[in-house]
């Protein structure tokens, strides 16, 4: 009986833990949703933003005879700023937060579009970039849309206040101006390919893996076949022909960067990526935009795309792989300490 106790216990546990599982899915998926729930363009007047933020601290630290004087010169230029349109040039704020595979360069096409139609010659954008780096074709297709302010003779500045490193680095260079943060990892200029090899363990347990390709070279390291000299080293040239073109898009936009000495895949702290030209100048994007709003109209654009529901969750996977690969550049970081 008391074996029948522990059993039905154990069971009914697992029975729990599999339910609070799936509404832990569902929540999570409905809040998702919400979340979600509008798609389009979104711009936030920043000047506004720091206005409201100096205001409210004002309020909390003056004598009341200093926030009504306060208050009523606010009114006095809130109506003159309302019969009068601005004159100042404007600085276009994109917040680009990459992944693995820089999921976010839907939004960014939107955003950019939008941002040409309007956008003259005395307007700038500001990227606020923060990428680990990823797959090559979509952090290449980031970096040309980049590319598109650029062409169009608009000054592209880029903020790099934590990480811009491999394809995220890609992205960065495009810009006619990169300032980064005493501490923000820059560089990483160089490919990765890692795979695991299955092949002997499937051979242990007496599994054969066949393959069929048609083209010499349609498939070459593989995880379940038994790899070769001749795999590896045309996979080694393939990298190397990646690593050429991403050397030759980081020359076109910094010529004057020593590439035999920044290209090695390494990646540079603030300060040392500003002695090798990686940067131009050491400075957040707070204290940018600190200076900024007091000549200019700082204008956040941010275009929101609705996700299915399919896609928010597997998104979670994505979502994981990021953080692990953000905690490997931790680790670099942390062993680089002092002890």
């Amino acid at each position: 009986m008391i074996e029948f106790l522990a059993n039905y216990g154990l069971f009914l546990l697992k029975a729990i833990t599999v339910v609070a599982g799936i509404i832990i899915v569902i929540v999570v998926a409905a809040s998702a949703g919400r979340k979600n729930a509008h798609e389009g363009l979104e711009v936030e007047n920043l000047n506004k933003k720091h206005e409201s933020l100096a205001e409210s601290l004002r309020n909390a630290v003056s004598s009341k005879d200093v926030r009504k004087k306060v208050a009523k010169e606010k009114k006095k230029k809130d109506k003159a700023d309302a019969k009068e349109e601005s004159t100042r040039p404007r600085s276009f704020v994109i917040d680009f937060k990459g992944d693995l595979k820089a999921s976010a360069v839907p939004s960014l096409r939107e955003e950019i579009s939008a941002i040409l139609e309007v956008a003259t010659e005395d307007d700038d954008v500001i990227v606020c970039l923060e990428n680990h780096g990823g797959v090559v074709h979509e952090h290449g297709l980031a970096a040309s849309q980049l590319a598109r302010i650029r062409d169009r003779d608009i000054p592209l500045t880029v903020c790099v206040d934590k990480v811009a490193a491999s394809g995220g680095y890609l992205m960065a260079c495009v810009a006619t101006k990169i300032y980064a943060a005493p501490f923000a990892i820059l560089g990483s200029i160089g490919v990765l390919a890692q795979i695991p090899n299955f092949n002997r363990m499937l051979d242990s347990h007496g599994v054969e893996f066949e393959q069929v390709t048609a083209g010499k070279y349609k498939r070459t390291v593989t995880m379940f076949g038994e790899n070769t000299d001749e795999d590896r080293a045309k996979l080694k040239e393939e990298l190397e022909d990646v690593h050429s073109l991403f050397k030759e898009a980081v020359a076109k936009y910094r010529p004057d960067m020593d590439l035999d000495k920044v290209a090695t895949g390494e990646h540079w702290y603030g300060t040392r990526a500003l002695d090798l030209g990686l940067a131009d100048e050491i400075r957040t994007s707070d204290e940018l935009f600190a200076d900024l709003v007091s000549e200019r109209d700082l204008y956040l654009v941010s275009f929101k795309i609705k996700q299915p529901l399919q896609k928010r969750l597997l998104g979670g996977i994505d979502g994981v792989l990021e953080k692990a690969d953000a905690a490997g550049w931790r680790r670099k970081f942390e062993s680089a300490l002092p002890r």
